[in-house]
C-alpha cells in the first residue's frame, strides 16, 4: 500500500498530465482548421475506442473469473446487429435487453 502522500501526488502529477495531453491538441489546434486527411481520421476514433472498451468485457468477463461466457457474445453480437442498422443508443439497448434476457433463460433451464 501507498502512503497518502504519495498517492496525492500521483494523482495531481497525473491530473496534469491528462490535462497538457489534451491541451496540445485542443489548445493549440483549437481555432485552426485542420485538413480534410486528418478530420477523416478524427472520425474514426470514436468507432475504434468503444470497440475497444467493450470487447475485453465481452470475451473474458470478470463476472466470470475470465472464462469467455457465451452469452455476453450473443448479446455483444446483438448489439453489433443493431449498431448497425438503427445506431449507438439501439446498440446499447439491445445488447443490455439481449444479455438479460439471456441470463433470465439461462436461470430458468
Amino acid at each position: 500500500m501507498i502512503s497518502d502522500a504519495t498517492f496525492w501526488a500521483l494523482t495531481i502529477a497525473l491530473g496534469i498530465g491528462t490535462f497538457l495531453i489534451r491541451f496540445s491538441f485542443l489548445g493549440f489546434l483549437g481555432r485552426r482548421t485542420l485538413p480534410d486527411w486528418a478530420m477523416l481520421h478524427l472520425k474514426y476514433v470514436g468507432v475504434a475506442v468503444f470497440p475497444a472498451l467493450i470487447t475485453p468485457l465481452a470475451v473474458w468477463p470478470a463476472a466470470t473469473g475470465g472464462a469467455t461466457d457465451p452469452l455476453r457474445i450473443i448479446a455483444a453480437l446483438v448489439a453489433l446487429a443493431a449498431g448497425l442498422r438503427f445506431g449507438v443508443i439501439w446498440a446499447i439497448i439491445a445488447g443490455m435487453g439481449a444479455l438479460y434476457l439471456l441470463q433470465f433463460l439461462n436461470h430458468l433451464i
